[in-house]
This record gives structure tokens, C-alpha cells and sequence, in this order.
């Protein structure tokens, strides 16, 4: 047996479509999943409820479950072990024997009749994972839906997924393909829904078995004995079971299913007459009996069907004139009772419609039911003849066009919609029918209602007693407001009366006219009533409009006394405040004689609305009112001139009080300013300069905002003066007063800003100069520290921090010179102190000396960091060294395989590691090399560390090398034994494979047998030769290498090539048996190569691949080339074989010859398909391959065009005669290398213009590439030329 490479396939993914059985797989591994999770509750939740009944049924729950859980183990191990027993191989376990994978793949091999992968050799969890993997791939390749299950959980041996995996095989295997149809031959059921189907068919009409499930249907064993009675009667005596003897029934059904049958003993009675037999356990019996008797029967029948053929096709005869004349009348009386039927002329009163749907109803009772049961006949009818006809192997019957089942159904499904529709039709009319009555009759006791209240409200509303006081109309007009509210609360009863006559109307009632009429009396009554209630209000309303305009004036003329008194006041105002208070006051006069401006016109202009001569009806005399409203308007008028007056003097008052105030608050504040710029305080230091300075600004600020509002008060002085206002003389001399004063508060700011100037650089200088100093010396303390550090870590930590401060140095190299820029622009009087002019140099004598203190620091720390790490990566690599050594010092090589392969994933390991550590060992020699060029105090201890680790690496290499080697060669030896044994039991396999084809005929039909059974076997021994080659070539190479064990190898290749032989031998003598038989072989062998070469070929002629280069175009060309050049040469097997397949099949009528010549005339089609695919393949790679061509091309113009591009964009106008002579000749010969290039450009567009126009499959690509080399070129051209000008 082959041994496959040893590797991990990747875990089952579930598939994208779902078999017909995976619906059933879901559901089982569901229960599965649900028995299973009822005891992974956490612990808080069974010590919630402690009740002595709750423990009692949750011990129950899980001992049902596990007596049903080894139910299922035990019938699905005695069900694998049937199919197990056809490779002489069985189970014992079904948990532990499945692990590995080996069982798994044998069964389902045998299930399938398929060829499986070979199982992986070794015991391993690595090998068995493998071998499931197999199998779980196998099965998702059958469209078997495995869900939350992976190779892992049946290497485990997961209980619950165990038997989930064997319950699925058998669900695909044996239940799948189960298909039965009901007897009334309307429905096809498949799968467990088919068998339950099948066992129903079987048992009916058996006293007591009633079979509607797989569980408790089955307790009693009547319905074993009923599946067996049904098929072999002669077996038992139905009569005599009890069913209250159910272990016997249980007892004797498996019993003689198992000796008579021929079928394994998969329960036992005691799983079966339980409370809840397992349904699984006895779906998987079942279908063992389903199987078997599908197969009897079939063998039955066959016999039978000869005898009826004749019979059958007369009486088929008969039946089909039958069947047209009674399709023809039936279709007849469908459509004439349709147009009936779609009839909707309907009578438009109650009793009318009453009397159709008495006359439909009778049509339905006593017409339609006969001719109903007429077209089930016909069905039945057209059904017996054309099974008659099948089952007599003559075409079927079928009617002409019209006289179809199917058109019989859908004349009927019309007759039966047009049905329903009239029934819908006249239902719905005597509903409406019997609605318009009581609609009518309601409508006619809401009219009488209505006409009665309007009535009553007309004389109502007719009397007219307002009163002549105003509370006396407000009472009328609330008592008028109240009887239009009841009116208007009543308008939605008046048009319910309309609703009710529309839907009437709208309804097409029969006495229409009368409801009309006396809709309309009703709305003349309710219109009459609406317009006199509107104009008793439009009286109601002028009666009470006037009294309030009296009111109105009665008001306003009090109120304008009033304001009068007010106005007449000669108090104007002592001071601007004063005169403010009274400004204030006179605005809410004027905004109150303002506002009721508005309301004296309001009022007048009610009140003349009194005196239209227009209007019929007059609440009051109109010259009343006209006398009252002119008295009102002459009283305003005089009111609003005493207003006016009184304002301007105000006014005036005001102007001169608000000149004076604001020349005062300006004086007061010059004065301020005045006394604080004449102090000569510059402040003690920089802190307080700067505060100063701030001040100050802030100052020449606020004088900047002052300035602006100054000159408005000077103007409105100078404005006051020119007017000859009675204050002019105090205003003048106020305001040259003020002019003084600021002029004097300008210079004394422009002296101070002077002096606070400074005295700030001066004490900047001395503020910037003091930092630069102080952090010198610090600087210099850190510079100067001699410690380096005592180990790696701490001397990186210094080298960071030295870092650092460098940094930190070359950053202060611009604020020295700043410091020097500082001293250069102070005034002559202060540069020249001390403190100024020793200052700078000093300080750039201590830069210069920090400078070079940290340069030798730097080094020194470098020099110390190389030697601490050199010595930490030696002692790290000898502490590894030492480790490995022990380990391989200790080590045994084991004998057992399994062992062998631990201790190689371990060297496996080892190699990388050792990679690793001989880069750091290099890495340690670098820097040992650098510190000893140096010379450093410690040369000698640098030197014997580097050789030690050295020669330590050295002598770890040489042992690693031996252990390995003695490893492989171990190793070898091992897998060489497994696989001659594994070689030995494959090829005992293939023996008994052989041995199995003995019973075949020398038909076609047994020779299309025979091949499925040898044709894998043929392939097989190839690979067994194959194999037999190695392990020949493998026992000389380690005979030679291991003298000691030679003799054992060869004895060992001796048995593997003793039983080759006697394979080899067996299958001669079989191939030798088949006589005449061997040349249809032969035959059908070649044909299936054929084919299959067919199939390879058109595959790889279908290849959509592309080319993405030149020589990938080119390649895929020669390989399209010799592929022709392959067909060409198959052209002779394929003629050879249409010959001798014309030959086997001539005048040949059984199904495997026609079979057969469907598969020539398939070759046939596939041969022809093949020449035209090649034709449309070499097409498009022409196409590619042109394509390809172009795109080199435009590479290379485009990488010229570049080079062009460069060169123009950098050639620079010379300076003088001799440059401009040379600059000329390159320019020429650049010039000619471009000439010589536009050639091949220009070639270049013109092939791709071809290619375009000869409809390249990428001609807009090489459009676009034209295109963008032509745009580029042109712009070259052009360049040049303008350079050539210039």
C-alpha cells in the first residue's frame, strides 16, 4: 500500500450546499448535542432546586439518555461491522476503533464502492487526525453536511460526535437514497419520510400495527413480523402473534430476518420494548429490510412484465379512443358553462338576487358534481393507459394539443375561479342589497327628526330685544353666542341625513327619487335657518359696537385734561442730571399721547362707521356721533403742540449741562496721568522693568482711545460758541484750559517711554547672561564624571543620558550668540560697565571647554558599552551550549517508530536554535575584533573568552551532527518496515479484490461490470509496482549503509516481492478466464482512457489563462502548438475506436449497448468540440501574444523617450564661444540618436494601429499606450525644436 506524505489536512469547512440529508444530519447531531448538554448545567443551577422529585427526574433524563446512547452504540457497531465484514475486517469498540481512521476509511470505501485515499501510516495522534481528516473530506465531497464536528472530536473519541458521524454515513448511505411514492401517485417522498412511507404501505391492513413513527410503532414487534409477512408469507404465521407478547414477536422477527434473509441481527428485543425505543437504532434495521425486499421485488417483477405486453397495448388502444371522446365533452360543457357563469348582469333589488343564488346554488349541487368525478376518471383513465403503455416498453401515450390532463385542469381551474367569482358576485350583492333596505329605513327616521328641531329654532331666533345699555347687549350677545353653538354642534347630524341619501345614491338604490326629495327639504330648512340666526348677530353685534365706542370717548377726553396741567411746567433742570430726570419723564408723556393717537382714530373711526347714510339699519341718531367725534380730535391737536414746545427747551438745557460735565472728567483724568509720569522710577530688575513697561503701555492706550472723544467735546464747545448759546462764555474758556493740559501729558509719556527702554535691555542682558553661566557649570560637573557604568544596562543608561546632554549642548550655541548681539546693542553708557564687557568672553571660554569634555566622555562611554556586551552575549551563547549538550549526551535512541519521530521534531526544533546562536557567536567575534584594535587595558580577557566560546560552538556541532545522524539512519530502517507491511496488506487486499470478479458473465453487460471492479484494481497495481521499486531501491541503499541488519531488510523485500507475484499471477489468470470477453475489455478500457485523455485535454483547451510577459506568450503558444500536434497523433485511436464501438453495438437492443452508444455519439461530440476550441484558444493567444509583443516594444520606446526627456530638461545655454561650439555638436548627434529613434517609435504606432484594427481583444489598452508614446514623443519634437532655436 502506498504510504501517502506525512501532513495535516485542513480542517472540514461545512459545505455551501446541503445534501438531502443534511436536514436529518442537523437535527440528529442537535439531539445529540441537547442529551449531551442537559449534564453540562453549571453547579448553580442544580443547586438551586433541591426538591427530592426534580433529582429524581433529572437522574432519570440522564439514565434514559445514556441506556439510548449504548443502545445506538451497540446497533450502529453490528451495523458497521456488516459492511466491515466484505473487507474481512470488524469493531469492537465503536469509540476507540474508530480513532484512528483506518475503519472509518475501509467503510466508507465499502459504502461508496470508491476508491479513498490511503490511510497514513503510524500510530500517532499526528497520523490519525490525518486518516479522519480523510474520511471527513470524503464526505463533504458526497454533499454530506458535517456541522461543529472536526477530526480532533473522533480521535478524542467524542461519545455524542461519534455516533453523530455513524448516523450521518448511514443517513447518506442507506436512507438517502430511499424514494417511494404515495398511492395516489401525487407526491414522492425520500429519505426517513420514504421509509416511513414504505413501512406504512407494507403493514396496512395488519391487525394491530398502526406505524407512525420510528419508536414506540415498533415496541411490539407486530410490525417486523407484518414487513416480513407482507414479503414472504411462507416464513411465519401472522395470525398466530400477540400482541401482548412482544419480546417473542421481537424475538422471532429478528430471528428469521437474520437466518432466512440474510440479514445482520442489529437489536435485540430488550432495546426495542423499552418506553422509547431509539429511533435512530431502528430507522438503521429498517433499512436493511427496505433494501433487501426493494431488491426481491425488483427481480420479481422483471418476470412478469413480458407475459402483459400484448394484452396491455389493445387494451391501451381502447382506452385512448375512449379518453379523446371524453376529454372533447367534458372541455365542451367547461367553456359553455363559463360564459355563463362570467355573466354579471344582476338584479338591482333584494329578492331578485335572492332568487340567482338559489339558482347558482342548485347548479352547484345537482350539475357540476357529476362532471367533476367525469374528469377524475379521465385522469385515472389517461393514467392507466400510459402505465399500461410503459410498463408494456412502448411509447407513451400522450394527447394532442388541447385534450392534455393539464389542459383539462386549467379549463377546469378557470371554471372554478369563474365559479368562485359569480359566487363572490351574488354574495356580494345581497349583502349590499340587504344593507340599502336598512339604510333607507334609517335615513327616512333621521329626516322626521331633523325637520322638527329646525322648526323650533326658526321661531327662535325671529324676535329681536337687545337693550340700551351696554351690560344689557353683552347679555344678548352671550345668550345669541349660545343658540349658535347648538346650531353648530347640530350641522353634523344634517349631514349625516346627506351621508346616509349619497351612500344610498352612490349605491344605485332602487327608490332613489323619494329619499332625494326629502334630502332636500331637510337642507332647505337648515340654509333658512343659518341665515337668520347670521343676521341677528349682524344686529346683535352693531348694537354692541357702539356702546363701547361712547365708552371710548368718555375716556380719551378725561385723559387729555389730564395731560394738559402737565405740559404747561417752566422746570428746566438745575444740572445735567436734573435735566436727564426731566427728559425721561416728558418721553413717557409723549409715548403715552402717541399711543393713544392710535386710539383716537380707532374710536373716531368707529364711530363714523355709525353715520353711513348707506346702511338700512341704525342702532343710534348719527349727528350725535358726528359732534362727539370732532370735539375729540380738536382736544388731541392742542395736547401734541404743548408737547413739541416743551421738548425743545429741554432739549436746549441739556446740550450745555453735558458739555461742561464732560470737560471736567477729562481735566481730572489728564491731572492723574500728569503725577504718574513724572516719577523717575525704572525699577530694580527685569521683572520689574518689564511691569513698568507694561503699565506704560497700557497708558499711551487708553490715551490713544481718550484722544478720539476729546475732540467731539472741544467740537461740541466750538458748536456751542458759534450758536451764541447763553453758557457760550464759560464754554470757551474751559475749553482752552483743556488743549494745555494734554499737550503737556503727551511729552511727559514720549520722556518715560525712553527711560523704561533701557533700563530693560540692560537688565535682560544681565537675566540671559546669568542662565548661560549657571548652566555651564552644571554642564561641566556632568562631563567630568569618571563613571562609565558596571554592566551593560547601566552603561546604555549613561551613553542615553550622555546623548542628551550633547544635544542639549549644540542647542545652546545660538542663545550664546544671542547673548553677544544683546551686549553689542546696548546704550554707550551702559556697554561700558564691568559687568558688560567681561561678560560674553567668559562665557564662551566655558563652552568651548564643555565642548571638549564631552567629546572624550562620549568615547570613553562607547569603548566601555562594546566590552559589556561582548561578555553578556559569551556567557548567554556557553549557557545554551551547556544546556544542548547535556540533553544530547543523555540521549537514547528509542526503538519503537513512534518514538523515533518525537525525538526527530526535537532536532527539528534544535536546528533553527542553533542558526540563531551562530549569528550571535559571529555577532561576539565582531566585537571582539573591534575592542582588541583598540587596545584596550583588558586585551587578554577579551581574547580567551572569544576562543573558548569558540571552541566550545565547535566541539556542540560536531556532537548535534553524529546524534542526527544515527537518528535518520534509524528511521529509516523503521519506515521501511512499516511500509512492507503496509505494502504486504494492500496488495492482500487487491487479491481478494480479484478473487470477487469470478462470478461475472462474458456479456456486455458483465463485462461493463467487471470493468467497474477492475478498473481501480488495474490502477492500483501500478502503484503497487511503482511502490514495490522503491522499497526494492530503498532495501539495497540501507543494506549497504548498515551492514548488520542487511540480512533482516532482504528477507523483508523477499515476502513484499513473493506477494507482488502472487498478485500479479492472480490477476493474469483472472484476465487469462475471460476469453472472448477480454477483447470488450480491452475495448471499454481504451474507450474510458480515451476519454478521460478527452476530458484532460478539453480542460486544458478551455484554459481562459493570459499571458502576462512575451516569453509567457510565447511558451503558451509552443504548448498550444504541441498540444495540436498531441490530438493529431490521438486521431487514429479515436477513428479505431468509433469502429469497433460500431461493431460491438451493431444490431445490439439491450440498455447497455445503448448506453454504449450514447457514450460513442458523446465522443464523437467531444472531438469535434475539442478541434474548435484549440481553433479559439490559438486565437486569443495570437492576440495575447501580439499584445505582449506591443507592450515590450512601448517599454523600451518609453525608456528612450525618458532618456530624451532628461537630457532636454537639463541642457543648459552656454556661456562662451568655445562651450556654444560643443553644446552644437552634441546637440547634433543627440539630435540624429532621436531621428533614429522616431523611426522605431513611428514602427511601434503603426503596429499597434494595426492591432487595433485587426480587433485585438486588447485593443483599447494598446490605444491608450499609442497614444500616450505619440503625445510624448511630439512633445520631445517640439522641445527640440524650440531648442534648436534658441
Amino acid at each position: 500500500m502506498c504510504r501517502p506524505p506525512r501532513r495535516r489536512r485542513p480542517p472540514t469547512t461545512m459545505s455551501s450546499t446541503l445534501s438531502p440529508t443534511d436536514f436529518d444530519s442537523l437535527e440528529i447531531q442537535g439531539q445529540y448535542s441537547d442529551i449531551n448538554n442537559r449534564w453540562d448545567l453549571p453547579d448553580s443551577d442544580w443547586d438551586n432546586d433541591s426538591s427530592s422529585a426534580r433529582l429524581f427526574e433529572r437522574s432519570r433524563i440522564k439514565a434514559l439518555a445514556d441506556e439510548r446512547e449504548a443502545v445506538q452504540k451497540k446497533t450502529f457497531t453490528k451495523w458497521v461491522n456488516s459492511h466491515l465484514a466484505r473487507v474481512t475486517c470488524r469493531v469492537g469498540d465503536l469509540y476507540s476503533d474508530l480513532r484512528d481512521g483506518r475503519n472509518l476509511l475501509r467503510l466508507l470505501e465499502v459504502l461508496s464502492g470508491e476508491t479513498l485515499p490511503k490511510p497514513t501510516k503510524g500510530r500517532m495522534r499526528i497520523h490519525c487526525l490525518e486518516n479522519v481528516d480523510k474520511a471527513l473530506q470524503f464526505l463533504k465531497e458526497q454533499k454530506v453536511h458535517l456541522e461543529n464536528m472536526g477530526s480532533h472530536d473522533i480521535v478524542d473519541g467524542n461519545h455524542r460526535l461519534t455516533l453523530g458521524l455513524v448516523w450521518t454515513i448511514i443517513l447518506r448511505f442507506q436512507i438517502q437514497d430511499i424514494s417511494v411514492e404515495t398511492e395516489d401517485n401525487k407526491e414522492k417522498k425520500s429519505a426517513k419520510d420514504a421509509l416511513l412511507l414504505w413501512c406504512q404501505m407494507k403493514t396496512a391492513g395488519y391487525p394491530n400495527v398502526n406505524v407512525h413513527n420510528f419508536t414506540t410503532s415498533w415496541r411490539d414487534g407486530l410490525a417486523f413480523n407484518a414487513i416480513v409477512h407482507k414479503h414472504r408469507p411462507d416464513l411465519l404465521d401472522f395470525e398466530s402473534l400477540r400482541k401482548c407478547n412482544a419480546h417473542y414477536n421481537l424475538q422471532n422477527a429478528f430471528n428469521l430476518a437474520e437466518k432466512e434473509l440474510g440479514l445482520t441481527k442489529l437489536l435485540d428485543p430488550e432495546d426495542v420494548n423499552v418506553d422509547q425505543p431509539d429511533e435512530k437504532s431502528i430507522i438503521t434495521y429498517v433499512a436493511t429490510y427496505y433494501h433487501y425486499f426493494s431488491k426481491m421485488k425488483a427481480l420479481a417483477v422483471e418476470g412478469k412484465r413480458i407475459g402483459k405486453v400484448l394484452d396491455h397495448a389493445m387494451e391501451a388502444e381502447r382506452l385512448v379512443e375512449k379518453y379523446e371522446s371524453l376529454a372533447s365533452e367534458l372541455l365542451q360543457w367547461i367553456e359553455q358553462t363559463i360564459v355563463t357563469l362570467n355573466d354579471r348582469q344582476l338584479a338591482n333589488s333584494l329578492s331578485g338576487v335572492q332568487n340567482q343564488l338559489q339558482s347558482f346554488n342548485s347548479y352547484r349541487t345537482v350539475e357540476k358534481p357529476p362532471k367533476f368525478t367525469e374528469k377524475g376518471n379521465l385522469e385515472v383513465l389517461l393514467f392507466t393507459i400510459q402505465s399500461k403503455l410503459r410498463a408494456n416498453n412502448q411509447k407513451v401515450y400522450t394527447p394532442r394539443e388541447g385534450r392534455l390532463i393539464s389542459d383539462i385542469n386549467k379549463a377546469w381551474e378557470r371554471l372554478e375561479k369563474a365559479e368562485h367569482e359569480r359566487e363572490l358576485a351574488l354574495r356580494t350583492e345581497l349583502i349590499r342589497q340587504e344593507k340599502l333596505e336598512q339604510l333607507a329605513a334609517r335615513f327616512d327616521r333621521k329626516a322626521a327628526m331633523r325637520e322638527t328641531w329646525l322648526g323650533e329654532n326658526q321661531r327662535l331666533v325671529s324676535q329681536d330685544n337687545f337693550g340700551l345699555e351696554l351690560a344689557a347687549v353683552e347679555a344678548a350677545v352671550r345668550k345669541h353666542e349660545a343658540i349658535e353653538t347648538d346650531i353648530v354642534a347640530y350641522s353634523g347630524r344634517v349631514q349625516a341625513v346627506d351621508a346616509v341619501a349619497a351612500e344610498l345614491a352612490a349605491e344605485r338604490y332602487h327608490d332613489i327619487k323619494r329619499i332625494a326629495a326629502r334630502q332636500d327639504n331637510v337642507a332647505r330648512l337648515w340654509d333658512f335657518l343659518r341665515q337668520m340666526v347670521a343676521a341677528r348677530r349682524e344686529r346683535l353685534l352693531l348694537n354692541l359696537e357702539l356702546q363701547k365706542v361712547f365708552q371710548d370717548l368718555l375716556y380719551l377726553m378725561d385723559w387729555m385734561e389730564e395731560m394738559k396741567g402737565r405740559l404747561q411746567s417752566h422746570d428746566l433742570g438745575k444740572h445735567l442730571a436734573g435735566v436727564e430726570d426731566l427728559l425721561q419723564l416728558h418721553e413717557l408723556v409723549e409715548a403715552d399721547i402717541a399711543v393713544q393717537a392710535e386710539r383716537v382714530r380707532a374710536v373716531s373711526a368707529s364711530a363714523l362707521r355709525f353715520c353711513d347714510p348707506g346702511k338700512e339699519y341704525k342702532p343710534c341718531d348719527p349727528q350725535l356721533v358726528s359732534e362727539r367725534v370732532a370735539s375729540l380730535e380738536q382736544s388731541y391737536e392742542a395736547l401734541c403742540e404743548l408737547a413739541a414746545a416743551r421738548r425743545a427747551r429741554l432739549e436746549e438745557s441739556r446740550r450745555l449741562w453735558r458739555f461742561l460735565w464732560e470737560v471736567g472728567e477729562a481735566e481730572a483724568w489728564v491731572r492723574e496721568q500728569q503725577h504718574l509720569l513724572a516719577s523717575a522710577e525704572t525699577g530694580r530688575d527685569l521683572t520689574g522693568v518689564l511691569r513698568l513697561l507694561n503699565k506704560h503701555t497700557a497708558l499711551r492706550g487708553e490715551m490713544s482711545g481718550r484722544r478720539g472723544p476729546l475732540k467731539l467735546t472741544l467740537e461740541q464747545g466750538q458748536q456751542l460758541v458759534a450758536e451764541g448759546h447763553p453758557g457760550a462764555s464759560q464754554a470757551a474758556a474751559r475749553m482752552a484750559e483743556l488743549q494745555a493740559q494734554w499737550e503737556r501729558l503727551e511729552a511727559l509719556a514720549e520722556e518715560r517711554a525712553q527711560r523704561l527702554a533701557q533700563a530693560a535691555s540692560l537688565y535682560q542682558f544681565q537675566a540671559d547672561a546669568n542662565d548661560m553661566e549657571a548652566w555651564l557649570v552644571d554642564a561641566l560637573r556632568l562631563v567630568s564624571s569618571p563613571e562609565l557604568g558596571h554592566d551593560e544596562f547601566s552603561t546604555q543608561a549613561l551613553a542615553r543620558q550622555h546623548r542628551a546632554l550633547e544635544e542639549e549642548i549644540r542647542s545652546h550655541r545660538p542663545a550664546l550668540d544671542a547673548l553677544r548681539e544683546q551686549a553689542a546693542a546696548l546704550p554707550p553708557a551702559l556697554s561700558c560697565t564691568p559687568e558688560v564687557q567681561g561678560r560674553v568672553p567668559s562665557l564662551e571660554r566655558h563652552y568651548e571647554e564643555l565642548q571638549a569634555r564631552a567629546g572624550e566622555r562620549a568615547r570613553a562611554l562607547e569603548a566601555a558599552l562594546a566590552l559589556y556586551t561582548m561578555l553578556s552575549e559569551a556567557g548567554a551563547c556557553g549557557l545554551w551550549v551547556e544546556e544542548k549538550e547535556q540533553w544530547l549526551n543523555g540521549l537514547a535512541l528509542p526503538e519503537r517508530l513512534e518514538d523515533l519521530e518525537v525525538v526527530q521534531q526535537r532536532f527539528e526544533t534544535l536546528e533553527p536554535e542553533m542558526n540563531a546562536l551562530a549569528a550571535r557567536i559571529s555577532a561576539v567575534n565582531d566585537i571582539a575584533e573591534q575592542l582588541l584594535k583598540a587596545n584596550p587595558p583588558g586585551k587578554d580577557s577579551i581574547v580567551n573568552t572569544q576562543k573558548q566560546l569558540n571552541h566550545r560552538w565547535q566541539q556542540f556541532r560536531t556532537l548535534a551532527d553524529g546524534k542526527k545522524a544515527a537518528l535518520t539512519s534509524a528511521l529509516s530502517i523503521q519506515n521501511y518496515h512499516l511500509e512492507c507491511t503496509e505494502t504486504q496488506a494492500w496488495m492482500r487486499e487487491k487479491t481478494k479484490v480479484i478473487e470477487s470478479t469470478q462470478g461475472l458473465g462474458n456479456d456486455l453487460a458483465g463485462v461493463l461490470a467487471l470493468q467497474r471492479k477492475l478498473a481501480g484494481t488495474e490502477r492500483d497495481l501500478e502503484a503497487i509496482a511503482a511502490r514495490v521499486g522503491e522499497l526494492t531501491r530503498e532495501a539495497n541503499a540501507l543494506a549497504a549503509g548498515h551492514p548488520a541488519q542487511a540480512p533482516a531488510i532482504h528477507a523483508r523485500l523477499g515476502e513484499v516481492q513473493a506477494g507482488w507475484e502472487d498478485l500479479r499471477a492472480t490477476m493474469r489468470r483472472r484476465e487469462e478466464s475471460l476469453g472472448e470477453a477480454r477483447r470488450l475489455q480491452d475495448f471499454l478500457r481504451s474507450l474510458d482512457d480515451f476519454q478521460a485523455w478527452l476530458g484532460r485535454t478539453q480542460t486544458s483547451v478551455a484554459s481562459e489563462e493570459g499571458p502576462a510577459t512575451l516569453p509567457e506568450a510565447e511558451a503558451l503558444l509552443a504548448q498550444h502548438a504541441a498540444l495540436r500536434g498531441e490530438v493529431e497523433r490521438a486521431r487514429g485511436e479515436y477513428s479505431r475506436l468509433r469502429a469497433l464501438g460500431e461493431e460491438v453495438t451493431r444490431d445490439q437492443a439491450d440498455p447497455q449497448c445503448l448506453f454504449l452508444r450514447q457514450r460513442l455519439e458523446a465522443l464523437g461530440t467531444g472531438w469535434e468540440e475539442l478541434g474548435r476550441m484549440w481553433e479559439s484558444r490559438q486565437g486569443r493567444l495570437a492576440q495575447a501574444h501580439g499584445f505582449q509583443g506591443f507592450l515590450r516594444d512601448a517599454r523600451q520606446a518609453e525608456g528612450v523617450l525618458s532618456s530624451q526627456e532628461y537630457v532636454l530638461s537639463h541642457t543648459e545655454m552656454p556661456g562662451t564661444l568655445q562651450a556654444a561650439d560643443a553644446a552644437i555638436k552634441k546637440l547634433e548627434d543627440f539630435m540624429s540618436t532621436m531621428d533614429a529613434n522616431g523611426e522605431r517609435i513611428r514602427g511601434l504606432l503603426e503596429a499597434g494601429r494595426q492591432l487595433v484594427s485587426g480587433g485585438n481583444i486588447h485593443a483599447e489598452k494598446i490605444q491608450e499606450k499609442a497614444d500616450s508614446i505619440e503625445r510624448r514623443y511630439d512633445e520631445d519634437s517640439g522641445y527640440m525644436g524650440a531648442l534648436v532655436g534658441k
